[in-house]
């Protein structure tokens, strides 16, 4: 008896553990979910809603995260002024952030993992975030190692372009006798003294200091054939790849004629009043300003542009709004990295396990997917049906300044569980893309991770240099543009750059050589 009491004792042991392995196959079990409640952060760039969205939003999501994963996601912002800098200060502080939005071309990617910043993941992405593990094939892991380590997770399951360029109303420019579209520089200046000569209290560009940066990408995108190399240096990239074809060739177009001009045109610009005079400390928006009509030009990338068209037609009905991408001047374009929205967990995580099952599910999960990008369904967004297809309305009570809500998620956007608004404009949308999909050439530099370390101190001192020189030049606010320029490469010079222009062009040298062996 005593025998038959153990057998049946052991297969009803059996019979359970049977059991709690099928319902934790369909997710079900509360077995699955970790005992200890964690507090997980997410550092995102940019600026929060202030208007208490946010904090409502998060709560729901944090419902279900609760239930899933027994934790709660913060958020963290980096704030857009200065933003560059505080991100890289931030990582450098050691702080424990959980999750770290990254990339391998406008957030030093490479840069921070010399630094140590983030956590070798081989181990735990199979374990704690399995589903993105298994849909990013092993030709992209490998792309994402430093040291021979996994230090970053790739948004390659989403489409984007995010190539920048110049919004422009198009009305004004066809009542300055302008053809459309704009596809230089030039154009834009006679669209902007038009607007200074016949729209008395706008401002013709509204720009605030930190657009600078961009700007001069765009001048020098525009005018070369360069490719800017995938780290920062300040204020201004100095260092730039020749040209897809000659992509492991380093020069610095701030060398060349090309800073020259730009400097003429910026202090021509600023000569005519296009700025506001104090634009070296100006921080405003100047997107607010273009959707009150009090600016005529704003900056940023294809994807920021549909939308904006769509709130322009609503807000300045008629303005039709217009997009001078920097590639239609000479079709100088390349394609994304799938690092340029990458996650990455940092090195001083105190829960590097349940952020990486949290974040699985912002990624894969369509309720919390939602809830990050979207917001709550009725309050943000409703969903219907248009020519068959799932979209985003607004909620008949919208109100934007009461209910606008994001959150800044550009580390793993998923196409499978994106919902399209229905205001995106899909036959605009279409022509841009097939006008990039024919030009665009392929990013040469993922999987490149520059190190550092060797002219850390140089790299540290250009930033500098580029952070106290490169405003003023940007925006013309200097006597003589010429003598700015000499002035602004002679202290380069002085900083370092001939000893790190050495270093990174042996190391691009190094790595094409991998590449040609692979």
């Amino acid at each position: 008896m005593k025998v038959l009491s153990k057998l049946v004792a052991i297969v009803l042991v059996i019979a359970l553990i049977g059991g709690m392995f099928i319902v934790s196959s369909t997710g079900k079990a509360a077995s699955n979910v970790p005992k200890n409640f964690v507090k997980v952060t997410y550092l995102m760039l940019g600026d929060p809603p202030t208007n208490g969205q946010l904090e409502k939003v998060s709560a729901e999501w944090n419902k279900v995260l609760k239930k899933k994963v027994n934790a709660n996601l913060e958020l963290k912002f980096t704030g857009w002024a200065d933003w560059y800098t505080k991100y890289n200060m931030i990582l450098a502080s050691g702080e424990p952030i959980d999750l770290i939005t990254s990339a391998d071309d406008w957030l030093d990617l490479w840069p921070n993992a010399a630094r140590g910043a983030f956590k070798p993941l081989d181990d735990l992405l199979p374990k704690y975030a399995p589903i993105t593990w298994k849909s990013v094939p092993q030709s992209h892991w490998k792309l994402c190692k430093y040291n021979g380590k996994i230090i970053a997770i790739p948004e390659d399951q989403f489409t984007q372009w995010v190539n920048h360029g110049f919004f422009y109303r198009g009305d004004w420019a066809r009542q300055a006798g302008i053809k459309l579209p704009i596809k230089d520089f030039e154009t834009i200046e006679k669209y902007l003294d038009w607007i200074k000569k016949n729209k008395p209290g706008v401002i013709p560009w509204d720009a605030a200091v930190s657009i600078g940066q961009e700007i001069w990408d765009g001048w020098v995108e525009s005018h070369t054939d360069a490719i800017g190399l995938p780290f920062g240096t300040g204020y201004h990239r100095i260092f730039w790849g020749k040209s897809a074809k000659d992509w492991a060739t380093v020069y610095s177009p701030i060398f060349d004629n090309t800073m020259i001009e730009y400097a003429k045109m910026m202090k021509r610009w600023s000569d005519k009043g296009y700025f506001r005079k104090d634009v070296l400390t100006y921080k405003g928006d100047t997107r607010s300003a273009l959707k009150e009509g009090k600016t005529g030009l704003d900056e940023h990338h294809t994807q920021t542009y549909l939308g904006l068209r769509v709130d322009m037609d609503k807000k300045q009905p008629g303005s039709d709004l217009q997009f001078f991408p920097w590639c239609y001047t000479r079709g100088n374009l390349v394609r994304l990295s799938i690092l340029h929205g990458a996650t990455c967990v940092g090195r001083n995580s105190k829960n590097p396990e349940r952020a990486l099952m949290v974040y699985d599910l912002i990624r894969n999960d369509p309720q919390v997917y939602r809830l990050v990008n979207y917001g709550i369904e009725g309050v943000q967004y409703i969903l219907k049906k248009k020519n068959g297809v799932l979209v985003r309305a607004t909620p008949p009570n919208y109100d934007e300044n009461k209910h606008a809500f994001w959150s800044n998620f550009w580390g793993g956007r998923n196409d499978k569980l994106e919902i399209p608004s229905e205001n995106t404009p899909i036959e605009i949308r279409n022509q841009l893309w097939g006008y990039f999909d024919k030009i665009a050439k392929d990013f040469p530099y993922t999987g490149w991770a520059f190190d550092p370390k060797p002219i850390q101190a140089e790299l540290a001192a250009l930033s500098n240099i580029t952070n106290t020189y490169g405003p003023a030049i940007s925006f013309g606010k200097v006597k003589d543009p010429v003598k700015a320029v000499q002035e602004y490469r002679n202290r380069l010079k002085a900083a370092g750059y001939d000893k790190a222009l050495k270093e990174v062009q042996k190391q691009l040298l190094k790595f094409k050589k991998q590449m040609a062996n692979q």
